[in-house]
């Protein structure tokens, strides 16, 4: 059976580079790594989004959020932005 991965995408890791402190990159690398590195079923942890983003899927780590793309031929999430509950779903 095929096994899920992740990545971020370059725009979101260059925001969260600016935008989050270390210590929070650090928590949300190691919770990737250990809920989607590998997991049969990536959806599981995350719930989908509804409306305009209906396509992607929320994960939560604490007050913090990432929305992400999930591309099942590739067995990939792909991380398309992550930030402050509040601030995550706003447009840019």
């Amino acid at each position: 059976m095929e096994r899920y991965t992740w990545e971020i995408n370059q725009k979101c890791f260059k925001e969260m580079q600016k935008k989050l402190d270390i210590q929070v990159q650090k928590r949300i690398v190691k919770w990737l790594d250990s809920h989607i590195e590998g997991s049969t079923n990536s959806r599981v942890w995350g719930k989908s989004l509804e409306g305009e983003l209906g396509t992607l899927w929320r994960y939560r780590v604490g007050s913090y959020r990432m929305i992400a793309s999930i591309h099942d031929y590739k067995f990939l999430v792909e991380v398309v932005k992550a930030g402050k509950r509040n601030d995550v779903y706003k447009r840019k």
